[in-house]
């Protein structure tokens, strides 16, 4: 557990304000004491991480589907809102035509999930109005980005898209009315077969021309930028195969090709936004306003952005949290599930925080805001959602090499298919002609590409509302992983909450005497066995005046002066050190340890004047999600703690762990994980401090443990459970499992699709219309399957109860914490 400063103490009684420095936690560091750095890493070499260049739009190459940012969001310039921008492959082609106009596309950055664009200060001069004319060069358009019209924007251009796909399919459907009406059904079969040579009426061509023009309109101008630049793309495959179905005078076939390949374009951008829209569903949950208490007592409603730290506002009962806070009046229920996905009620009273977009169950409360809204709890996750898509998963990133690689493979099969066999076997020009052509529509990536990271953003989205946020595609696949877990024991095995059991007073030394001297020894430490004893003085009537000149001795205790004498608290090792181990009674000390509680020695400068027995409880369900992850395959579960390795292995037998090491420093946790790391695939480290993060660095996964109250979690973990909850371990595990599931599907059934229509046009059996199609349904079906990760079905939900510390039913005393 922690202390004021987010620290955890070495083993023993030690305040050590924070780990021993460690290059891979410096900026961990530095995000605790100067504030949040959301771009940090904090040391993962990941072999699972995005690799060097792997950010889409950096390169040749793209491909839709890479739809995280690109470029540093942060940095000062001009933002505009693109229409159009819905892949990678638009990011290319915007830095290849804006690049040369700002100094190099190292100025540019790229928000794809949000269509925004942004020319960074660091750029050459170039107006607003060239910017614009630049955009709209490559068929996309764009306008300066305004935040609170930036949803409007997206709807408006996904309904031109609908429009025009719209208008494609009337005018190909009438088309097809109209050769039916002309020739009955028979001659509708002798279309959908290729016309079998018969006459096609002007009216029904100019139908199919209208349908092609309405279904590439959007298209062209982008083939035409990726022709002009010798690199092939999705876009330009689409209309030289329409352009040449035409030549043929395949007019039907290329207007089918037309109208389904933009229909897949407004499924491609529809998903997206469903994704964008599961993310942005997030900032719904903390209200605008805020009613503030003035100066004079009124109240009156204000912008939450403005409201400055310190500041009061009212809760009344059924509003949501505008503002993280402290309660300064009033008792009252809170609903913390859209932070936590905990739902059972937490009581709050004097002194608790409240998190914005929690709900206020009911009574009125009084709140000072600790944090302005753009550094909520709420506003961090909602920021790590956004940023996340750039750390892309694995198989994301070998779905995109994969594209690379294929279609330009494809087109070179399709140009050696069109003249190879004319050439070589005197085959008609024209019938292998059309089979080249059929291969190009089937080479069309999209269902392929664009299902990958819409799973990844479902993903994210869906857990972040659970309250388990995954910062990064890489992250959602590695928990599915796992072959060993290092546990954290104060605060995730136990409960984090000890309480003084019994006290053995000694020479004749009063126990309220004692229990005071070690009152005043830890009344300015926020630590939980500080706060187990001086509550227990409280508890008694005992209130000493805090001890003088107290200091912290590292590894050990700490020492002070009380009522005009030295006095000090620690371990026995402590005591061993101060000469005093023979002062001990050892039958107590071995009860004491036997029974896994927590020895807290007190002594001043002459003599040992008792000894505390404290005890912590482990988590009621603690032994059932540990046989939960060992069912999930998790095959090894380790306990790394600071406390004397009785205690620990009474805790870890009481809650089936497989192996114990006690008695560990931060330095110990870390050699822990790499020998771990040594025989294992996936190691995961779940600590609750910053003091756990360098094993947590050196662990393949960190994820920190009750997030919610500790900014430094949040910055420094790769996932964060945001309740002290560890039943959302086997919950996370089955979550990335169940997305890598769905995933894989997608994948292997976009290629078993496309290679059997190799096959069929091979042996000249498949038609441009009919590959079209399959693969518009194709994008269909894996688009909705991958946005199935957006539901939470009951069995994928996570367990309720046992989260809220105020709401956790009671569990026997068990083993007690150490400082570590």
């Amino acid at each position: 557990m922690t202390e004021k400063n987010g620290t955890k103490s070495p083993p023993g009684q030690d305040h050590a304000h924070g780990p021993p420095h460690d290059h891979r936690t410096t900026q961990a560091a530095a995000t605790v004491a100067g504030g949040h750095d959301h771009t940090h890493d904090h040391g993962h070499d990941h072999a699972h991480g995005a690799a060097a260049g792997g950010c889409c739009g950096a390169g040749a190459g793209a491909m839709c589907g890479d739809i995280g940012p690109v470029g540093n969001l942060d940095a000062a310039g001009r933002s505009f809102r693109v229409n159009g921008l819905d892949c990678a492959e638009e990011v290319a082609i915007l830095g290849r035509v804006l690049g040369p106009a700002v100094g190099g596309a190292e100025h540019l950055a790229f928000d794809v999930i949000n269509g925004r664009m942004s020319v960074l200060d660091s750029a050459a001069p170039l107006g607003d109005e060239e910017i614009v004319r630049l955009v709209a060069s490559t068929g996309m358009s764009a306008a300066p980005w305004r935040a609170e019209s930036a949803a409007a924007d997206q709807a408006a251009h996904l309904r031109r898209q609908a429009r025009f796909t719209a208008a494609s399919a009337a005018f190909w459907a009438a088309g097809l009315a109209w050769h039916v009406a002309e020739s009955g059904a028979a001659g509708a079969i002798r279309l959908f077969a290729g016309h079998a040579g018969a006459p096609m009426p002007w009216p029904e061509i100019a139908l199919f021309l209208a349908a092609i023009v309405l279904g590439t309109w959007q298209v062209a101008p982008k083939a035409w930028s990726s022709a002009r630049r010798l690199s092939p793309d999705m876009n330009l495959l689409m209309v030289v195969a329409v352009t040449g179905a035409v030549g043929l005078g395949e007019y039907f076939e290329a207007a089918t090709v037309a109208f389904f390949f933009a229909l897949s374009l407004y499924l491609e951008s529809w998903s997206v936004g469903r994704a964008r829209n599961a993310v942005s569903a997030l900032l719904d949950l903390a209200p605008p306003t805020v009613r503030l208490v003035a100066e004079d007592g009124g109240e009156r409603d204000v912008p939450a952005a403005s409201v400055p730290v310190g500041s009061r506002f009212v809760l009344r009962g059924g509003d949501r949290v505008p503002l993280d806070g402290e309660v300064v009046e009033g008792t009252g229920a809170i609903n913390q599930a859209p932070i936590t996905g905990e739902s059972a009620l937490v009581t709050k009273e004097v002194g608790d925080a409240v998190y914005a977009g929690s709900i206020n169950g009911d009574g009125t409360l009084i709140v000072r805001a600790t944090k302005p809204a753009s550094d909520t709890v709420l506003a961090r996750i909602i920021r790590m959602v956004g940023d996340a898509h750039s750390r892309r998963a694995e198989v994301e990133q070998w779905v995109t090499r994969f594209a690379r690689v294929y279609t330009p493979a494809v087109m070179a099969l399709a140009i050696l298919i069109a003249v190879a066999p004319p050439l070589l076997a005197g085959g008609d020009w024209a019938t292998w002609f059309y089979r080249a052509l059929v291969l190009l529509v089937i080479a069309c990536p999209c269902a392929l590409v664009i299902s990958t990271p819409v799973s990844i953003v479902a993903a994210l989205a869906s857990s972040a509302r659970s309250g388990v946020l995954i910062k990064g595609g890489a992250y959602v696949e590695a928990p599915g992983r796992i072959s060993a877990l290092a546990l954290d024991k104060t605060g995730t095995i136990t409960e984090g909450r000890p309480e003084v059991a019994r006290i053995h007073p000694l020479d004749g030394v009063a126990a309220h005497e004692l229990l005071a001297t070690a009152a005043a020894l830890e009344a300015r430490s926020s630590h939980p066995l500080a706060r187990a004893i001086t509550d227990s003085a409280t508890g008694q009537g005992l209130r000493p005046d805090p001890a003088s000149t107290s200091r912290t001795v590292p590894g050990h205790g700490v020492e002070g002066s009380y009522d005009g004498r030295a006095v000090w608290l620690g371990s026995d090792r402590f005591a061993a050190e101060k000469g005093m181990a023979d002062q001990l009674p050892e039958p107590v000390v071995r009860e004491i340890e036997t029974a896994g509680s927590t020895l807290v020695v007190v002594g001043d400068d002459t003599r040992v004047l008792g000894l505390l027995e404290l005890r912590d409880r482990i988590r009621p369900e603690a032994a059932g999600i540990v046989a939960r992850l060992h069912a999930l395959g998790v095959g090894r579960i380790v306990m790394l703690t600071g406390d004397n390795a009785r205690t620990a292995q009474a805790v870890a037998s009481a809650a089936g762990i497989d192996e114990v090491r006690a008695e560990l420093l931060p330095e110990d946790k870390v050699a822990a994980i790499e020998a771990l790391a040594q025989t294992h695939d996936v190691v995961a480290m779940v600590g609750d401090g910053v003091n756990d993060a360098p094993a947590m660095a050196r662990a393949h996964i960190g994820i920190a443990m009750g997030a919610i109250g500790s900014d430094a979690a949040v910055e420094t973990a790769d996932i964060a459970l945001m309740t002290d909850d560890i039943s959302r371990l086997p919950w996370l595990v089955a979550h990335s499992r169940r997305a890598m599931r769905i995933i894989h599907q997608n994948i292997g059934f976009s290629l078993a699709v496309k290679a059997a229509f190799v096959v069929l046009t091979a042996l000249g059996m498949a038609t441009m219309w009919g590959a079209i199609a399959a693969d518009v349904g194709v994008s269909l079906l894996v688009v909705a399957n991958a946005l199935r990760l957006l539901r939470a079905r009951p069995a994928d939900a996570p367990p309720r109860g046992g989260a809220g510390r105020r709401t956790a039913a009671p569990a026997p005393a068990t083993p007690a914490p150490v400082r570590a």
